[in-house]
């Protein structure tokens, strides 16, 4: 099985037919060790892909609860340099594919040519970039693919359909289909369209969609696999209930574990 870690994943889960569970959580939220256990936890829980976002003090693209997480993160000292760390250290125990979800800033800030050889050296499998525009994505994307690296481009609902193609061809590992016009956040319904989208965006190519962006509950993960789409991405619904856990003096890790699981079992009914 050839490609990179997310072809390979996905080409895997294919063959199995089934829709990938892919958890996001902030990094260093509260701290990295809770981290390091909620990574191994969600692994064990049958998580797929681990979306882990690298804390940013204006997350233009994240809504009150990641926001929070995120100014946690933050409060406790945690750095991109400290993400990479944490994960070339799990490296061999970690083995299902990681995507770093990072602002464009820290990765200037760091050099995109560096940031992608660390990312590469630490394990990452590929990049979310949520504010960096798709006229703005070559000289990033042509870098990291020459790491082993996958961009991975978003999708939003009020994306015109010539655009929704070009974005469709460029973006790598998989195509992120934001289910939402809006912030990230825990939400009752998804928006009406989002099955288009997905039907839309299958028609165009091979390369798989996710989901993500208010999946906050195991129904509206299987709506999402009824859908077509090949992955559910859900951040909100999972940092909330984290955060809940530890205001409880409850183990984070465990409240992850027991989320997607339920999620897991969701998606195989």
């Amino acid at each position: 099985m050839g490609g990179t870690l997310l072809q390979q994943r996905f080409q895997l889960l294919q063959q199995q037919q089934r829709c990938a569970l892919m958890p996001f959580l902030v990094a260093g939220d509260p701290d990295l060790a809770t981290t390091r256990a909620a990574l191994l936890g969600l692994q064990g829980a049958g998580a797929d892909v681990i979306e882990l976002g690298i804390p940013y003090s204006d997350p233009l693209a994240d809504g009150p609860v990641i926001q929070a997480a995120a100014g946690r993160a933050l409060a406790a000292g945690t750095t991109p340099g400290a993400v990479l760390e944490l994960l070339g250290g799990l490296r061999g125990e970690l083995t299902i594919p990681v995507v770093l979800f990072t602002y464009s800033n820290p990765l200037l800030n760091r050099g995109m040519e560096a940031f992608c050889a660390a990312a590469a050296a630490a394990g990452v499998a590929g990049l979310v970039v949520p504010d960096l525009p798709l006229e703005e994505a070559d000289q990033l994307s042509v870098i990291a693919a020459a790491h082993g690296l996958d961009l991975v481009l978003l999708v939003a609902p009020t994306t015109p359909d010539e655009r929704l193609a070009r974005i469709a061809a460029a973006s790598r590992g998989f195509t992120y289909l934001v289910s939402v016009t809006g912030v990230t956040g825990v939400r009752s319904n998804l928006q009406q369209g989002v099955e288009q989208r997905v039907k839309q965006l299958k028609a165009l190519g091979p390369t798989p969609v996710a989901v993500g962006f208010g999946i906050s509950d195991p129904e509206q993960a299987r709506q999402v696999r009824a859908w077509g789409a090949d992955g559910a991405i859900v951040g909100s619904a999972l940092v909330k209930v984290m955060a809940e856990a530890v205001d409880s003096g409850s183990s984070a890790p465990l409240a992850a574990v027991h989320f997607c699981a339920r999620l897991r079992a969701a998606l195989n009914d």
